[in-house]
């Protein structure tokens, strides 16, 4: 979901952008006035998240799923790194992460994919070049609700689905990087920050468009980026910007959760969310209706009313089925509210079948 404004201003400037004449997409990527978006959209970017002047912020292609080649080919020099697997995404990163050198699966495979196993269960390697968690598991509603204490190696983190929702100390990780398509753009670029001390180590075999060196040295311009998801970046980071940055964004974050949570807590069991309490994602709620296996009558009549409301997107993964609400940073605690009355209205029609 994008804001209205952000939406309206790419509308406006569609085919005329700043008295040009043109699109930002039909702009050449080495003219002035795209390097001023490029820049524009990096300099908000680190104001908003307090980025150290010691890390490189590049806007890359490829998603999340480029990052999982991207990662061990760029650090993992010496051939070994820590994996700690939550859920479906960062299974997928370890995976591909293997076809380059050694992975720890620093959690014994989990029966389910609803908790977080305490940290005094983890195996951590001696020697381990980084390690790798995903903040938040968009397909279980897994979100990790503090940084891995991993003893100074340096951590790499997948922030795709709660990038910006939250104030991040970045100087506690070596790498973070995130899709846009959930909270900071449209769907095309990705970014990557990364702590200088670790460019300049990628495997011979790092093809030069994943190579953080490369793309960090040529401002993210190694070769054509992608200009228009850079131009939505820009205009979402400024409208982030004018809403409050970050922490009215967490504040924003825990009460749109808050209000669905509640509901589900509260309904004697007609909806369920097979999450632990202490991990609950405040921005992907899978649940079930009647009952934690769910009703799939009862799931699909669910999902017409909303869609006769108005309201999309609102059916699981295929891989969990059920429902999900996804409450990424244009969603506002209004239309959460309006979900919560549906959800309370249905309850009160079939909460008795």
């Amino acid at each position: 979901m994008l804001s209205f404004e952000v939406l309206e201003k790419a509308q406006e400037e569609l085919l005329n952008y700043n008295g040009l004449g043109i699109s930002v997409m039909e702009m050449s990527h080495r003219s002035a006035d795209f390097l001023n978006i490029l820049q524009t959209a990096k300099e908000t970017l680190r104001n908003i998240l307090d980025v150290p002047s010691n890390y490189q912020i590049l806007f890359l292609q490829g998603g999340g799923t480029g990052q999982f080649s991207a990662i061990p080919l760029n650090l993992m020099t010496k051939g070994k790194a820590d994996y700690i697997v939550t859920g479906g995404w960062s299974a997928k990163a370890a995976k591909e992460a293997e076809k380059y050198g050694k992975v720890n699966l620093v959690l014994t495979k989990l029966d389910q994919y609803n908790r977080i196993p305490s940290q005094d269960e983890w195996n951590l390697s001696d020697d381990a070049e980084y390690v790798y968690y995903c903040a938040n598991e968009t397909v279980f509603g897994v979100e990790f609700p503090w940084i891995p204490d991993v003893k100074g190696v340096p951590i790499v983190c997948d922030m795709s689905s709660n990038f910006l929702t939250r104030k991040v100390d970045v100087s506690k990780y070596g790498v973070i990087f995130a899709g846009a398509q959930k909270n900071v753009g449209c769907a095309g670029v990705t970014v990557v920050i990364i702590r200088d001390d670790l460019l300049g180590k990628a495997k011979k075999e790092c093809p030069s468009v994943l190579d953080f060196t490369v793309q960090a040295k040529q401002n993210s311009m190694y070769n054509t980026p992608p200009c228009y998801s850079i131009y939505i970046l820009s205009l979402n980071m400024q409208w982030l910007q004018s809403e409050g940055g970050v922490d009215a964004m967490d504040k924003r974050s825990k009460d749109k959760s808050s209000c669905i949570y509640k509901i589900i807590d509260e309904s004697d069991g007609f909806y369920s969310c097979p999450v632990e309490n202490s991990v609950r994602s405040r921005i992907n709620i899978p649940f079930r209706i009647g009952g934690a296996e769910g009703n799939e009558g009862l799931e699909k009549q669910f999902l017409q009313e909303a869609e006769a409301k108005g309201m999309i997107s609102l059916k699981g993964h295929r891989s969990v089925g059920g429902l999900r609400v996804s409450l990424y940073n244009a969603m506002s605690l209004q239309e959460t509210k309006l979900l919560g009355e549906l959800m309370t209205d249905f309850k009160e029609k079939y909460g008795k079948q």
